[in-house]
């Protein structure tokens, strides 16, 4: 499957936040503090999360179901429209969660500052 560029450069810190969130592959989760750091913000995982928050409203899909807290845990589960949605997503994907977090998550943290090279490379393309 295709991943979807959605923002450029210029684009709004929520864009460039679902542009990051649509390349985690299925099957592995990140943090919202990874994510903030990879787009050079790296104090401003809360924004982060607001735009997961905000992610639903979108005209596509976003996995935020794959974006958990830095030790794993489903801190945004509440905002899936049901206290298990979230986890039922990620164990559709074969993550495996107890007491709302993602059991073996070192495993499956999908880091972007070592799988992606660069902003530039994730942006050129829209």
């Amino acid at each position: 499957m295709k991943k979807r560029i959605i923002a450029n450069k210029e684009g709004s810190f929520f864009e460039k936040v679902y542009s990051i969130v649509c390349l985690i592959p299925f099957g592995r989760v990140t943090s919202y503090s990874a994510i903030a750091e990879y787009l050079g913000t790296k104090g401003s995982a809360r924004m982060v999360g607001w735009a997961m928050n905000s992610s639903h409203t979108q005209t596509f899909h976003i996995p935020a179901h794959r974006v958990v807290n830095r030790i794993g845990l489903l801190t945004g589960k509440l905002h899936f429209g049901g206290q298990k949605v979230m986890q039922q997503l990620l164990e559709s994907e074969g993550i495996t969660v107890k007491d709302d977090k993602v059991v073996r998550f070192d495993e499956l943290f999908w880091d972007p500052m070592k799988e992606l090279s660069s902003e530039r490379d994730i942006f050129a393309l829209s």
